[in-house]
This record gives structure tokens, C-alpha cells and sequence, in this order.
């Protein structure tokens, strides 16, 4: 069963999460709902630092035991930091998506992108259709 999804956060509807940092960044990675679909994680292809990406674009590759998925940025900007934790226990992500299992810090080039995100109850809606 997936854990409820943090109000706090906004999400996309390809399952991704982003925290607002306040500071005009962003901490991202997919959601609760994402990892239990995708099942053990085996591998996580992590952007490059200093990489710049695009809302909405392919930003990582998660794979798991029964696939490989795109994982796309939440918002524009530049990657100033991933999580490496990631290169030696993908299983974060199953254990904990929206602490320990976090993919990346982007730096916003448009922080209004965050505007096209879902709230948590616009995502809880979308999970269950």
C-alpha cells in the first residue's frame, strides 16, 4: 500500500515529486505511487551534475526487476546535485521515495514552473482513476 503523499510537495502526472528548497531549488524524485508500480529497483542512471534539462524531458532511467522507466524533470533548470546513495542502493527508492530515495537537486531557470505541478490532493485524484 502506498503511503500517503506529502502535502508539501508537488507533483507531475508522469509520478515524479518536487520540493520546493525556498532558496530557488528543487529536490526531486518519483513518487510512493511510482515505486510500488514498478516493483524492486535494481538501477538508478543518474543525470549529470551541471546537466541542464527541461521540464518534462527525460531526466534519469529507473530500473527495475520487471522494467525500465523514464523519469523526467519536474521543472527547468540546472542539476547541481544528485544523490549517490542512489548508485549503490537503488532499493532507496522503494524504501523511502520522498526522503532517502530523492533523485536530484535542480536549480529553477523559471521557479513559476512549479505552477503547472499538482498539489497532493490533484495527484491523490489522478493516482486513483
Amino acid at each position: 500500500m502506498a503511503k500517503p503523499n506529502p502535502t508539501d510537495l508537488k507533483y507531475t502526472k508522469e509520478h515524479e515529486w518536487a520540493k520546493d528548497n525556498g532558496d530557488g531549488t528543487v529536490t526531486m524524485g518519483i513518487t510512493d505511487h511510482a515505486q510500488e508500480l514498478l516493483t524492486d529497483i535494481v538501477f538508478v542512471e543518474l543525470p549529470a551534475v551541471g546537466k541542464q534539462v527541461e521540464q518534462g524531458k527525460q531526466l534519469a532511467v529507473v530500473e527495475s526487476v520487471k522494467s525500465v522507466s523514464d523519469v523526467y524533470a519536474s521543472v527547468s533548470g540546472e542539476v547541481i546535485e544528485v544523490n549517490t546513495d542512489l548508485e549503490n542502493q537503488p532499493e532507496l527508492i522503494n524504501a523511502d521515495a520522498f526522503t532517502g530515495g530523492w533523485i536530484c537537486k535542480i536549480k529553477m531557470t523559471n521557479p513559476a514552473d512549479l505552477n503547472a505541478l499538482m498539489d497532493a490532493a490533484a495527484y491523490d485524484a489522478l493516482i486513483k482513476e
